[in-house]
């Protein structure tokens, strides 16, 4: 299979059924055998049935995002997610009959404690009860991710997507920037009583999850969801509080600088992102001219990162232009039939194009690797909590190479970067924080969710107006961040990971060379280990500790504090 390339391969629905049926046989091999070897035998045949499966549930999804306005994919996506629900009883036995096997401690043995960690985790995050809620879930999310997807906002005398009205909120012009602000919002709402609707019904859907699975509420589930299997919310409150107390103040001077450099004395949402009043940093060429500096990048970066950006160009493995009807979103997937990661996103000519060149690349590296370190397809990927790492510590690694997207503006770039990853940290946080708040009180009418949701922007980013932006605030930023309806549970790993970025960037400017082996070391051991072992694994800090984050960001913020662009000469 060297010579695939993604645009030629063929789609084949994936069988449920048929997996199904397989699965039943391969359940009743476990339990007829009389050996380790027969067992062993029939986990690695179920396991390439499995990569085979999946890659054609990859392949679809993909195809379904670059376009979802393609009726074919449109109604293939919806049978395969209202399908899957119905067949994980199936699959689910097979590891139930492996973790009830007599052969289950050489399992554990060759595999690792964590292979049997993460079945007893999906086997608790399952009962067949939930199977038609299930299916109402992924109605529900997919119709969220079209509307977003298929947004027209009329602007500048053009019709822009979510991505391409983004860029004017760094234009030099601050009415313009003011209007575009202004048209975003307007679109979210033009739209809120419907995302009211989709978020009420998708709470009420997840919490009846956590109910029949003898919870109170989603909360816990969309924990197992995750795959923590080493900590809990009150180690997530305890980091949210770490960060309201460290890094808001951080902040806060970082803006009060980037008021004061742009000479507006009302700082504005609008602001946020013109970060230089001559302007940020742009990429130095088209999209076409970015990633071939980012192919020269990863060769000069290390031998296996040349071995991977050659075989992303050669397999087509990414598609990063925006176009309409594309998902309004970025992700790495993987293709595991073809041990093959995968790259989809938009660009939109800002420094974002080299964030996706760096940080959804790192998930692909990460990927890569671990489909070549990892003896089963269990262990291709990771907990979410340490995914990011690879992603945001990669954005980090390509700091010395930014002169080849940016040219004279690489010090710009830079910094603008490394400020946007301390100042996203208390968003992060609460985004988290306003999903607890969500699912824990299902009554609150979609009018109180919101007031929530602007009392935690008081706390969390004191320093955010809207200057008379009613919708957005009043609360209303939050209905665009699709993660919040897409991917419960899940955004608070953005913020423990730029902890473990954090540290990785302290570590290059000590000793590159560790780094680096960390770093891949972190890579390859994919999905192997529990969350806290992992970090053990690669010298990461516990974020939960008290001091953790203070001490990871010591070194962003030692270096933005005392940049040349925090100089009252460059404000």
């Amino acid at each position: 299979m060297e010579d695939f390339k993604f645009s030629t391969l063929a789609y084949k629905r994936p069988d449920c059924e048929d997996m199904a049926a397989f699965a039943a046989k391969i359940r009743e091999r476990i339990e007829r055998a009389d050996s380790y070897a027969q067992v062993k035998e029939a986990l690695l045949a179920y396991d390439e049935r499995q990569k085979d499966f999946f890659t054609d549930a990859s392949i679809l999804h993909i195809r379904h995002t670059l376009d979802t306005t393609d009726a074919f994919y449109e109604q293939e996506n919806e049978y395969y997610e209202s399908t899957y629900p119905t067949i994980m009883p199936q699959l689910l036995s097979v590891d139930e009959a492996l973790m009830n096997s007599p052969y289950r401690a050489e399992l554990e043995n060759e595999y690792g404690k964590q292979f049997f960690a993460g079945k007893e985790l999906q086997k608790k995050a399952f009962c067949e009860a939930n199977i038609p809620l299930m299916q109402q879930e992924a109605k529900l999310c997919s119709e969220y991710e079209k509307l977003m997807a298929t947004a027209q906002i009329p602007f500048d005398g053009k019709t822009l997507n979510l991505y391409g009205i983004q860029k004017y909120f760094e234009h030099e012009d601050r009415a313009v920037r003011k209007g575009a602000v202004r048209a975003y919002s307007d679109f979210f709402h033009q739209n809120e009583e419907r995302l009211e609707a989709i978020w009420d019904e998708l709470i009420r859907t997840r919490n009846q999850m956590g109910r029949n699975l003898g919870f109170e509420n989603y909360i816990p589930l969309g924990y197992m969801k995750q795959g923590r299997t080493d900590y809990g919310q009150k180690e997530v409150e305890s980091f949210r509080e770490q960060v309201r107390t460290v890094i808001v103040p951080i902040c806060q001077k970082l803006y009060e600088a980037q008021a004061k450099r742009l000479g507006v004395a009302d700082f504005s949402f609008y602001d946020e992102k013109r970060i230089f009043p001559d302007g940020n940093a742009v990429p130095a060429g088209d999209d076409d001219f970015m990633v071939h500096q980012a192919a020269e990048m990863y060769h000069e970066m290390s031998p296996e990162t040349g071995a991977f950006i050659d075989f992303m160009i050669e397999h087509e493995l990414m598609d990063l232009k925006n176009k309409p009807g594309k998902a309004s979103t970025g992700y790495m997937t993987d293709l595991q039939r073809y041990l093959a990661p995968y790259v989809f996103s938009c660009f939109n000519q800002t420094i974002g194009d080299m964030q996706v060149l760096t940080h959804e690349l790192g998930h692909a590296f990460a990927g890569y690797m671990a489909m070549r370190s990892q003896p089963i397809s269990d262990y291709y990927s990771e907990s979410t909590d340490i995914a990011e790492i690879h992603s945001m510590s990669m954005e980090q690694f390509s700091y010395p190479y930014a002169e080849r997207f940016f040219g004279a503006q690489a010090d710009k770039f830079r910094f603008a970067h490394l400020q946007e990853a301390v100042t996203f940290v208390p968003f992060g946080v609460a985004v988290d924080a306003f999903q607890h708040i969500c699912y824990a009180n299902p009554d609150l009418t979609p009018k109180e969710r919101t007031l929530e949701w602007k009392k935690l922007e008081q706390e969390y980013m004191p320093w955010r107006a809207y200057d008379a932006d009613d919708f957005f605030d009043r609360g209303g930023y939050w209905y665009h961040k699709i993660h919040i309806y897409l991917y419960p549970m899940y955004y608070i790993n953005y913020t423990l990971t730029t902890m473990g970025a954090m540290e990785f960037k302290k570590k290059e400017k000590e000793d590159h060379a560790r780094a680096w082996a960390d770093y891949l070391n972190l890579c390859k051991c994919g999905g192997s280990m529990s969350y806290l072992e992992t970090l053990r694994y690669a010298n990461v800090s516990n974020p939960f500790e008290q001091g953790s984050v203070a001490r990871a960001v010591g070194v962003a913020r030692d270096e933005l504090m005392n940049s040349k662009f925090m100089n009252n000469k460059f404000m």
